[in-house]
């Protein structure tokens, strides 16, 4: 990693985001339906009532147990019941297909960016939209050097875009991310 990732507005729910992977892949299951920073601070909150955060113990802890921890005030999502069993399902998955390494989907055999793309859309809960801007995130701010991520992220990938949280960098970023959103849904809107 070549940056420290600044998405929260809290430092160590940041620093998590920045030296752990899971933390920051998890953080992007979350990005539905709440604030950027709410979603991405959802690991740290985990991590904190857990007592660790690792794709086996995530996988291997009791289902309703991990629901009630999720759903502690404050609650890692709006709905943390189907977001808890959806983190379980996506760190199950890294556990069987990666050996609990989430950087591995985009390190193992020096993929390029399709193929980190394909990886991503593999995931549960990651569809097109979500792992191209994962990947942007990646590429921008994670220290991805994989040939062709920007390619493979498409709009995500371009420099300066202020689309997403891969361009999310200070409260500034963060406030220009909001209203490039606002306005791409107001226009959506207006053209239906």
């Amino acid at each position: 990693m070549t940056k420290e990732l600044h998405i929260t507005g809290d430092t160590d729910a940041d620093r998590l985001l920045s030296t752990e992977p899971l933390a920051l892949l998890v953080g992007m299951l979350l990005d539905q339906q709440v604030a950027m920073e709410v979603a991405f601070a959802g690991p740290a909150k985990i991590r904190e009532r857990l007592g660790a955060f690792d794709a086996r113990a995530i996988a291997e802890h009791d289902p309703e147990q991990f629901a009630a921890l999720c759903a502690q005030t404050p609650a890692v999502h709006r709905f943390p019941g189907s977001m808890a069993a959806r983190i379980q399902t996506l760190c199950a998955q890294l556990v069987g297909e990666w050996g609990g390494d989430a950087a591995a989907i985009w390190t193992r055999g020096e993929p390029d960016g399709g193929e980190v793309l394909k990886r991503l859309k593999a995931l549960p809960g990651f569809g097109e939209q979500k792992a191209r801007i994962f990947l942007a995130l990646l590429g921008k701010q994670y220290g991805l050097e994989a040939p062709g991520w920007r390619e493979a992220s498409g709009d995500y990938g371009v420099e300066g875009a202020r689309r997403s949280v891969a361009d999310i960098t200070s409260p500034e970023t963060l406030a220009e991310v909001r209203e490039n959103k606002r306005a791409a849904k107001a226009a959506k809107k207006a053209s239906a």
